[in-house]
């Protein structure tokens, strides 16, 4: 016999299956720090100098370019691997909440900020009157760790957890995880940017707590560019999120204006944040998701309507058969139209107009039970009185008669 087909499954399938789970910017990311290194590699390029993000070098030549060429640059094999073992959950993860175009701008935000946040205590350090420290000035950095601290505390505030992990080992608070991680790496590994890092965590809680907010744009600006015709290919694509039909406040994830800090200490920064953030499904309440302009419906809506319908009848059903086998039932000898009643209940047809009467239906047309389809379902086992009230529940459907009886019946 044939083993399970997932044990069978080799290296090369499972790694496919791991990939074709990375939303799209996540991958492009990947894929484009890992073919600049192996580019690099591949062309004996190592003059890491002219790439990284050195101060000295922004102030007096004004050489912005670095505060994004560093970002994609790395290293060492060890460097851009570790980076982007990082990245592939904590990007697949925020971009899944936010959107693909809303993630890359945000990175681009948190790459501007880290640098600048880098220069400005670079300038400062190297000024101080009574004790400067020049060495930041001329500490050269590079790779994507600064916007991974960044995004590690955007993600530890958004899953709203009270305690996180660290490698497994050990909890610690969650509010402390991001600080821990830039201690443990410190003291673990060398040539690590002490100041790199601590700017990518200081990004990252302003961004957490809307001080960036007015850099944010709203969902009219992710809507424009989805809509335009050169980002069509990448939209068709499978794994790329649309972003848009979120917040429409456009701030996400920022705590809420009112009392941030007991939100906080509190151990509540879920709910803090649930209003700012694009929702994943579409609620009852919300008229039209600005994903999918027009006149529309959710996806198997007309399933959920008639399940609801059903199960209408099944409880109208159960209600009837209660009261019908009920033993203080009064009325069982009354009569209507000049036929007897038996067991207190009018016959299928005219019960079935009566009800509908008396709930304003008069224009539904009630379908008449023949007293054939009623013998077939008295053939089956079921008393002729549970088959009428069943029939007039289901509205006539056979099939739904048969469901109600074997409800009732199990």
């Amino acid at each position: 016999m044939r083993s399970n087909i997932v044990t069978e499954a080799g290296l090369p399938t499972r790694i496919g299956q791991w990939w074709e789970g990375i939303p799209f910017l996540t991958s492009v990311v990947t894929i484009v720090c890992g073919a600049i290194y192996l580019l690099c590699l591949l062309a004996g390029y190592d003059s890491f100098e002219e790439v990284c993000f050195l101060p000295v070098a922004v102030v007096t030549r004004f050489q912005v370019y670095r505060i994004y060429s560093s970002v994609i640059f790395h290293g060492s094999v060890l460097h851009v691997l570790f980076n982007m073992l990082a990245f592939v959950p904590l990007g697949s993860e925020l971009e899944r909440i936010m959107g693909s175009i809303r993630l890359a701008y945000i990175t681009i935000l948190l790459a501007t900020s880290n640098a600048l946040l880098h220069l400005l205590i670079a300038v400062l350090a190297a000024h101080i009157p009574f004790y400067p420290y020049p060495h930041f000035m001329n500490e050269c950095a590079i790779g994507f760790s600064g916007i991974l601290f960044s995004m590690i505390v955007i993600e530890t505030s958004l899953s709203g957890a009270q305690y996180r992990s660290v490698f497994g080992l050990f909890n610690v608070p969650a509010q402390w995880y991001a600080w821990i991680l830039l201690v443990v790496f410190q003291l673990l590994m060398s040539n690590v940017s002490l100041l790199g890092h601590l700017c990518g965590i200081l990004s990252g809680f302003a961004y957490t707590y809307g001080l960036f907010n007015f850099l944010v744009l709203g969902p009219s600006f992710y809507s424009s560019i989805e809509s335009s015709t050169w980002l069509s290919t990448c939209i068709r694509r499978p794994k790329y999120i649309m972003c848009t039909g979120g917040s429409p406040s456009g701030y996400l994830p920022t705590y809420s204006n009112q009392n941030v800090s007991s939100g906080l200490l509190s151990g509540n920064v879920w709910r803090n944040l649930s209003s700012w953030m694009p929702q994943r499904g579409t609620s009852a309440q919300s008229a039209e998701d600005s994903r999918f302009p027009g006149t529309g419906r959710t996806l198997a809506s007309g399933r959920n309507t008639n399940a609801s319908t059903v199960n209408a009848d099944l409880g109208l059903q159960a209600r009837l058969l209660d009261s019908s086998s009920s033993p203080n039932n009064p009325s069982n000898t009354a009569v209507v139209a000049g036929r007897p009643i038996l067991d207190g209940r009018r016959p299928v047809v005219e019960n079935t107009a009566a009800a509908a009467a008396d709930t304003g239906l008069q224009g539904h047309q009630v379908p008449v039970v023949s007293d054939e389809e009623i013998q077939k379902l008295v053939a089956m086992g079921f008393e002729r009185t549970q088959v009428e009230v069943a029939l007039a529940a289901a509205d006539g459907d056979l099939n739904v008669a048969v469901e109600i009886l074997m409800s009732q019946e199990g």
